[in-house]
């Protein structure tokens, strides 16, 4: 018999194993329930060495619609939540300035 400490809500997602996690800026914020997160990754080139800047997106699941453009999201792996939705917003780390673009602004 096991006399251990019932199972609580934290103690089953310790038990999960290790998720990825990563920090990025959120991008869009159009979506219900969705954010696309920028993730910048920093290398030195294979062959030249010289530090390479790559950035990647990930389409995250925000269950409260809590994460604005600019902000600054820790995301975490997840099963398949969509075809694309792979990852579920942890926290906000950091509020940011929204970045609010109209028909007239040229990139």
């Amino acid at each position: 018999m096991n006399l251990s400490m019932p199972e609580t809500v934290e103690n089953k997602t310790e038990s999960r194993g290790n998720r990825k996690e990563r920090v990025g800026e959120v991008i869009s914020a159009k979506m219900a329930k969705t954010i696309v997160v920028r993730v910048e990754r920093r290398f030195p080139h294979p062959q030249f060495r010289k530090v390479v800047t790559a950035y990647t997106k990930f389409y995250a699941h925000d269950e409260k619609s809590e994460a604005k453009a600019g902000d600054r999201v820790l995301i975490q792996e997840t099963r398949p939540l969509s075809k694309l939705k792979r990852w579920r917003l942890v926290e906000v780390v950091e509020k940011g300035e929204e970045i609010i673009r109209t028909r007239g602004d040229a990139k």
